[in-house]
């Protein structure tokens, strides 16, 4: 069994009530102690606590009840009024001014973030857009899901065409992220989106990719070269029968192949290329592979941050184990139960982007799907 992942809302909810607990505690151990005893602490830090975790309005609540506590204990406590009291009964008031200043600091920061990632999720969605649920005859589905709650922009990439040579796939992942992947990603697209319009043999589509890669990197003037580089698989479902496809991986995780009545498998070709922007490194050849796809069958493109994702003991996360003999009335249905799997075996906690592109074959029973 996978671990539970965390629930920060239900923790925010608990560390919210420490306030209160800590204010009780000090009323109890004051009326229980000796006089000389003081628990200043314990009425300090509710405010404190309270600021970057509650509204305006439970700071200021907050703040008031850890007053009134030093004040009861400073003028109706066991014995007459001492500085000592007196100056309990003064840090926490200047502790409560500084705590409502801190969390209005909080909530303009958190308003920033929000701002920021509601621009990053625009601009994201603006590069790599929703491909359309059904091209051809295939049902299609797509889910970007990003490592870090407040950065929204990488370098993974997906795109689906429908091409007079069929219905074109990509999945790739630029290295890198930032700005500067972003604009890899949408060359990559732009390129794609053109070319596989009009390219007839697949390996050509590649070399075309290939090219807008190594120009953009002399446009940027890298340092490295060998530095800027994007793994891919390009995939081509062919219009008419036989029930096959065609394949070629460019240094890409290999795409996940659930047949419905065998188990999942992973397509690996005999010939894999070196990634886009490194290929003149090698002798390539151009050349897909073809394997079946037949009716039922689902195929799962996927980028790293689904493979290399790990649990607490650091084993990798096995996308066909995961799967394997179970049933998926629509690629909707898989990549819903692949991002939770994903995030249950890792706690919730994902070290890279996840971009996911699943599709299948229609059917009369299954004439469509929605994504998300």
């Amino acid at each position: 069994m996978y671990p539970t992942p965390r629930q920060p809302a239900r923790v925010l909810r608990y560390v919210r009530l420490v306030p209160a607990a800590l204010i009780v505690a000090g009323m109890a151990l004051s009326a229980v102690t000796p006089p000389h005893l003081t628990f200043t602490p314990l009425f300090v830090a509710p405010p404190v606590l309270a600021a970057p975790v509650m509204t305006l309005r439970g700071t200021v609540y907050t703040g008031l009840a850890a007053l009134l506590a030093s004040a009861l204990l400073a003028f109706t406590g066991r014995t007459a009024l001492t500085g000592q009291e007196v100056i309990t009964f003064l840090t926490v008031l200047t502790v409560s001014g500084l705590a409502l200043l801190t969390n209005r600091i909080v909530a303009q920061r958190d308003q920033w973030v929000a701002s920021a990632r509601g621009v990053a999720e625009i601009v994201q969605r603006a590069v790599v857009p929703e491909p359309p649920n059904r091209a051809g005859s295939l049902l299609v589905a797509a889910r970007y899901r990003a490592a870090q709650r407040d950065t929204l922009i990488g370098g993974d990439l997906y795109a689906v065409r429908d091409t007079p040579y069929g219905v074109r796939l990509l999945v790739g992942d630029v290295r890198g992220k930032g700005l500067g992947a972003t604009e890899m990603v949408s060359v990559i697209l732009g390129t794609f989106r053109e070319a596989a319009e009009y390219e007839e043999e697949l390996g050509t589509l590649c070399t075309r990719l290939q090219a807008a890669v190594e120009r953009e990197k002399r446009t940027r003037g890298a340092i490295d070269p060998q530095e800027e580089f994007a793994t891919a698989v390009v995939v081509e479902v062919p219009r008419a029968p036989p029930h096959e496809l065609r394949m070629i991986n460019l240094g890409h995780p290999p795409p996940l192949l659930l047949p419905g009545d065998a188990p999942a498998r992973y397509l690996e070709v005999s010939d894999p290329q070196l990634p886009l922007g490194l290929m003149e490194l090698s002798g390539w050849t151009g050349c897909p592979q073809t394997f079946p796809f037949p009716p039922g069958a689902q195929l799962l493109l996927y980028t790293d941050g689904v493979s290399e994702a790990r649990d607490g003991r650091g084993i990798f996360f096995d996308p066909a184990l995961a799967l394997d003999e179970e049933e998926f009335g629509n690629p909707q249905e898989l990549l819903d139960r692949l991002v939770s799997d994903v995030l249950r075996y890792t706690g919730g906690r994902l070290n890279d982007d996840m971009a996911l592109l699943a599709v299948s074959r229609a059917t009369a029973g299954n004439p469509g799907a929605a994504n998300r």
